[in-house]
This record gives C-alpha cells, sequence and structure tokens, in this order.
C-alpha cells in the first residue's frame, strides 16, 4: 500500500533525484510497477548494493524481511528510509538501530503525519505556551478494514507484522502524539480480536496513558468501525 504514494513522490523530485532502479523479490510485480511509473527495475538487489553512485535506499517490505537488506546496504555505506514500524519488536528494533550505527549511515523512519501543515504550526504553538500547559490528551482512531485486507498472506500476523492495528495503523497517529505531547511513562489497556474479522492480531485497542509532563490521556483504534472515519 505504501508503494504507490512513495512512487508518486519520487517522481515529483525527478528534477533533484536520479533514481537508480526498482527492486522486488515478485519480479513480475516489480516490472509492471516500474513500467507504470516509468522507473528503471532490477532483478538482482546486488546491483543497486554494488552501484556507486546510489546514495540511499527505500525499504518498504513487510518489518520481518527488512534486516538482510538493512545490512547489505548499510555495509557499503547507503543511507536508509524505510516504512513503519521499524521492526516487530523492541529488540529487533534496537538490532537494525545499532546496525546502522556500527556502519555510519542514517537510518529514517516514514511518519509523515509530523509534517503536516497543521501538526507543524500545532507544534508551535504548543511550544509557545500561548494555550499553557496540556493536561488532557485524546487519540481516536475509528478505522474499517475488509476481510479481504487481512486474508493477504502475513497481514495482521506477529510473524511478518508484528502485530496487527496498534502497530499497523494507529502507529502514526500515536508517534504525532508523542511528537506533540512528549515521553508516556504509564499505559493501561485492552486489546481484543472483534468478531468483524478472521486473523491472528488485534483489530480493536483503547487504553489510558499517564505522560511524562503530568497529562494524561486516552486513545482508541480500531480497524472495526464501518464505514471508516478519520482520526483525531
Amino acid at each position: 500500500m505504501a508503494a504507490k504514494p512513495h512512487a508518486q513522490a519520487l517522481n515529483d523530485l525527478k528534477k533533484i533525484i536520479d533514481i537508480k532502479g526498482v527492486f522486488s523479490r515478485n519480479s513480475e510485480k516489480c516490472q509492471i510497477f516500474a513500467n507504470k511509473y516509468e522507473m528503471p527495475s532490477t532483478d538482482n538487489i546486488d546491483d543497486l548494493v554494488n552501484d556507486s553512485n546510489l546514495d540511499m535506499v527505500i525499504i518498504i517490505t513487510p518489518p520481518n524481511q527488512r534486516l538482510e537488506l538493512i545490512e547489505k546496504f548499510s555495509s557499503v555505506g547507503k543511507h536508509i528510509l524505510m516504512e513503519k514500524p521499524i521492526e516487530r519488536t523492541t529488540k529487533e528494533a534496537e538490532k537494525i538501530v545499532n546496525i546502522c550505527k556500527k556502519n555510519n549511515v542514517k537510518l529514517g523512519i516514514v511518519f509523515q503525519h509530523r509534517f503536516r501543515e497543521s501538526s507543524q504550526k500545532l507544534k508551535k504553538i504548543i511550544e509557545s505556551n500561548s494555550l499553557g500547559s496540556i493536561f488532557s490528551v485524546q487519540v481516536n482512531i475509528p478505522w474499517w478494514r475488509n476481510q479481504s485486507y487481512y486474508d493477504e498472506l502475513g497481514r495482521g500476523t506477529y510473524e511478518r507484522d508484528g502485530g496487527g492495528v496498534l502497530i499497523s495503523q494507529a502507529i502514526h497517529t500515536l508517534d504525532l502524539m508523542l511528537s506533540l505531547v512528549g515521553p508516556v511513562n504509564e499505559v493501561q489497556a485492552i486489546s481484543q480480536t472483534t468478531n468483524f474479522h478472521k486473523m491472528e492480531s488485534e483489530d480493536f485497542v483503547a487504553g489510558g496513558m499517564k505522560f511524562n509532563n503530568g497529562a494524561i490521556g486516552s486513545f482508541f483504534a480500531s480497524t472495526s468501525c464501518y464505514p471508516g472515519y478519520a482520526e483525531s
């Protein structure tokens, strides 16, 4: 799902960047994608790894398929921009961060909500303290996904994705919350798989939080809210 906006953004930047190639383990899908967005492609990942003119790569594979790619590209000094989440567990995420530190390459994770114009304006207002202290926070993500979404092989499993709605969908809004309000030091929550979906992990999470700055908050995230509503 993330490939399309990345391709569109890269094409918008063609005047200032040089796209060296697209790679996928599925060579047929790779070629279709490359043709659609008029990009070069390769069926050998080492063509990109060994390209001395390549400065950085964008990795948008599922979380469980990234480690080998990161080791390959970082070992030859290629900077990395990667889709969220970093990995399925904190331990594995820290491993990736340490690999990039060891090889002295920059690692960026796509959390675009932080860079929305409204988010940037709100951050400036909060930092100016013109509204005073923040006492209460509410996060609401009432989304909908059809069963066909979770029927894709591996989607919503702990083995591939590391979880369900929290790590795959709500992560963007939670990241924005943390960037605006700061760290959380206590959480009480419930997670559940509703009767709307057949999947391994959760499609419903609700809970309360305490922040380091003294604020309290609540959050709700689900992909079982038909027909789906805007996050807030």
